[in-house]
């Protein structure tokens, strides 16, 4: 039987993007050319592939086990068909998408800016902001890197745990109840102004303090670390924050910090990229730049 190996490229990307609209997007075809692609791969397999859920596709349990072997045997063919190239910084031109924490985008991006424009001038970084909800953009190519605190939960998204910093509190230079130390009793009492992306009103702190018998007052909470220290520096309030935060001269200049008064977890830093950029050596120098820039901070 013949095989088409260009169907392998598509049940790669089907496989990825777990939608033929987006699939079609990425390979430059036609929804309706997608489809009859998917069509051809559903007769030689023997298999669905990709089934309906709702308003999404999900892979079927043969799709889902053949998924990696997929992956690897196209980059395979890439690496055959396109032989490795040196990398030259020198002239290298390419833009590059960081989506992050604010935390770590404002401890972490004037370093690496500094450093990817000494050895490649050619090279644009773009941050982007943490999203409010966990999106796809990494798989779609949208984003080449993420930094974040949690491990992402796709199989076909690879990361590494950079380092982990603590949690302080901060509250604003000239704070009535300022001291070098702050037991947890005046820290429950304070009011508090918490972050979250997803404007939440509780996280672990409350439930380390529940552990205690205590409760916390929440007067507020901000998307970004950065929303949270503007209110801090203009009242009483205070916040935690990720220590990386308090790094920053804007920040030393108008906010003070002290150890949080209890025993939580540091704040991991976790690099993601799609498994697609293994093999990219301008990709992989970025990544490597990102962990020097965070091993010299943490």
């Amino acid at each position: 039987m013949h095989l088409d190996l260009n169907l392998l490229t598509a049940l790669d990307v089907l496989l990825e993007e777990e939608s033929v609209q987006a699939a079609a997007d990425r390979l430059r075809l036609s929804s309706p050319a997608m489809s009859r692609t998917l069509g051809r791969l559903r007769a030689v397999t023997e298999d669905e592939i990709l089934v309906r859920t709702g308003r999404t596709m999900a892979p079927t349990p043969y799709a889902a086990a053949v998924r990696d072997q997929v992956h690897h045997l196209v980059q395979q063919a890439h690496s055959v068909l396109k032989p490795r190239q040196d990398l030259d910084l020198a002239t290298l031109e390419r833009t590059f998408t960081l989506q992050g924490h604010d935390a770590l985008t404002t401890a972490l991006a004037p370093s690496l800016v500094t450093a990817v424009r000494a050895a490649a001038p050619g090279v644009t970084l773009r941050f982007l902001a943490e999203p409010a909800a966990d999106t796809s953009d990494l798989r779609r190519g949208r984003v080449d890197v993420t930094l974040g605190s949690t491990p992402p939960d796709q199989t076909d998204t690879r990361y590494e745990n950079l380092g982990a910093g603590p949690l302080v509190v901060v509250f604003r230079a000239g704070h009535p109840g300022a001291a070098d130390e702050l037991d947890l009793a005046h820290y429950a009492a304070a009011d508090h102004v918490l972050v979250s992306r997803r404007g939440r009103l509780s996280d672990p702190i409350d439930i380390a303090l529940a552990e205690h018998g205590l409760r916390r007052r929440v007067i507020a909470s901000a998307p970004t670390s950065a929303v949270a220290m503007s209110i801090v520096c203009g009242s009483d309030a205070i916040a935690a924050v990720p220590e990386l935060v308090c790094r920053t001269a804007t920040t030393r200049a108008n906010v003070r910090h002290v150890p949080l008064p209890l025993d939580l977890e540091p704040v991991r830093v976790v690099l993601a990229w799609h498994q697609r950029h293994d093999n990219d050596p301008a990709h992989s120098w970025l990544r490597q730049r990102i962990r020097e820039v965070t091993t010299a901070l943490i």
